[in-house]
């Protein structure tokens, strides 16, 4: 091979390079999705891109955002979306292409437009919704049947969450005084981790047993904070529970996937609590208005007794000899105490005792 014909690496790269930087000169608006991130010590803030198709990867490359732009670029994009950059997220970066002999080809970020990461997310949100829909799992929970006394609740929840604290709170100090048993089963409960996090503890619930509703409590928090809540897969397990699941996740103005799946789902924390408290009351209610019944019944049954009782005393008085005798009647017995009711078999000599209102008398019978 002649010499002329053959390069250096150096060579090869440098005409890659300027093969790269010339076929794209300018800066262009790119999508796709942020697969890992890593802000450095020395103020540069390192990406990795994808893009994806049906679960497969099909295409992924590196990219920078210099010191000089990264903090007011991440602070535009937190105040926007009320969320940090985090892996998993849809992003529409402005870009610039570099191609380095050393490190290969890379994209150089210098903005972001967070309201295509908000929108991205929304209509991911719809197409769960849309899928949910379509295989028959948004009313399933809908059709279990929560037990008159929900008594053992188990929870997931991050275990510092102050949402948690204000349930199990709200709960302990009810003004009836009941009591309840709440089983904690910690779970990450926002980023790309949270729905396997919230899925495996329902599993665990599930193959514990016992409990009478499984509980998925969260703060408020910004929407992208909230997004883990629209995962189909998340989603999929609170339809497929074979224990009603309750939420409480976020505040008025949030409203999941998660929420809708499941069995019952209320604002916050506390008016969970609350929903447990009214149910036990209502049932406490009823039984004390169905014990009042009994003894409402019970008291109009001795009565009519008594009544009955009250009448057969006045029977049996009127129909005592003792009483007939105080109106001029006397009863006439013989030697053995037999009544005697007729003259006809009476014999001379013969003794009888005659009883009178007030008192008795021996006689003989003389003719």
């Amino acid at each position: 091979m002649k010499e002329q014909e053959t390069l250096s690496l150096l060579e090869l790269q440098e005409m890659i390079r300027d093969g790269v930087e010339s076929s794209v000169p300018d800066k262009l608006w790119v999508r796709a999705e942020v697969a890992s991130i890593q802000a450095k010590s020395n103020g540069h803030c390192y990406l990795e891109l994808s893009e994806s198709e049906d679960g497969r990867l099909i295409a992924k490359v590196r990219a920078v955002i210099w010191r000089s732009i990264w903090y007011s670029l991440r602070k535009y994009f937190i105040e926007t979306t009320g969320s940090e950059l985090t892996p998993g997220m849809q992003i529409l970066a402005r870009v610039q292409v570099n191609y380095n002999e050393l490190y290969g080809l890379s994209l150089v970020i210098d903005e972001l437009e967070p309201e295509f990461t908000l929108g991205a997310a929304e209509l991911e949100k719809r197409r769960t919704i849309e899928r949910l829909e379509k295989e028959g799992l948004m009313g399933r929970q809908k059709e279990l049947e929560l037990t008159d006394i929900p008594y053992a609740l188990a929870v997931i929840s991050a275990p510092d969450a102050a949402g948690f604290g204000d349930f199990r709170r709200h709960l302990e100090e009810n003004e009836y005084g009941f009591k309840f048993k709440v089983d904690l089963f910690p779970a990450a409960m926002q980023g790309e981790t949270a729905p396997e996090a919230i899925v495996d503890a329902l599993q665990q619930i599930e193959a514990n047993g016992g409990y009478d509703a499984s509980l998925i409590l969260r703060g408020g928090g910004s929407v992208l904070d909230l997004a883990c809540f629209d995962d189909y897969g998340l989603a999929f397990a609170i339809a497929n529970s074979s224990i009603p699941v309750f939420t409480a996740i976020g505040h008025d103005r949030d409203y999941h996937v998660a929420d809708m799946v499941a069995y019952e789902y209320v604002k916050t924390p506390t008016a969970l609590a609350d929903r447990f408290i009214d149910c036990v009351a209502a049932e406490d209610e009823r039984i004390s208005n169905f014990s009042n019944r009994i003894r409402l019944a019970l008291t109009v049954k001795l009565s009519a007794m008594e009544n009955s009782l009250s009448l057969l005393e006045q029977r049996i008085k009127s129909n005592d000899p003792r009483n007939i005798l105080t109106r001029g009647f006397s009863l006439v017995t013989n030697e053995k105490g037999v009544v005697v009711n007729s003259a006809a078999k009476l014999k001379r000599g013969q003794r009888l005792n005659i009883l009178f209102s007030d008192g008795s008398v021996e006689v003989e019978i003389l003719k």
